[in-house]
């Protein structure tokens, strides 16, 4: 199987996993500065799967976008973690039902046997910090691109 490049990028939604740290790393590099609200956030403890539904920054359309002279396109997509034990946060409070969070980066700290801990780094120094038996993690972008309402670069003014 030959490796993604960005020129090859076109409006297929993407549907990647990771069983890697390194496979994780192209994950976490496509949900840099994706946003969400906190109650899109849940784990299914019977299915042992965490899932947040989040609005992520096509990062894979920028050039071609740029390119084109076009708008910069945001999606939604589900990131998700299965093979999950339990879930800690830190820094964030999930009573606070209108919080919009935002995805820094995504981390995998191994354990014993294939176990480990991965972390969703979140802007202004929140954490979620998933124990799972294996690393499994899975992008589906779910609807149409749209034209990002900030029509800027995430972190680019």
């Amino acid at each position: 199987m030959a490796d993604a490049r960005f020129e090859d990028a076109d409006e297929a939604p993407l549907y990647l996993g990771a069983e890697t740290p390194e496979d994780l790393a192209v994950i976490s590099a496509l949900v840099q500065d994706a946003v969400f609200p906190i109650t899109e956030m849940a784990f299914q403890r019977r299915q042992r799967r965490f899932a947040i539904l989040l609005n992520r920054f096509r990062w894979e359309d920028r050039a071609a976008a740029e390119a084109a002279g076009r708008s910069y396109e945001r999606v939604q997509a589900v990131l998700a973690v299965d093979g999950v034990l339990s879930v800690r946060s830190q820094g964030i409070t999930r009573a606070e039902k209108d919080l919009v969070l935002s995805i820094l980066s995504l981390d995998f700290e191994p354990g014993e046997d294939g176990a480990g801990r991965v972390m969703l780094v979140l802007a202004g120094d929140g954490v979620v910090a998933l124990e799972v038996e294996a690393l499994e993690v899975t992008l589906k972008d779910v609807t149409r691109p749209y034209m990002a309402p900030s029509g800027r670069v995430p972190g680019h003014g």
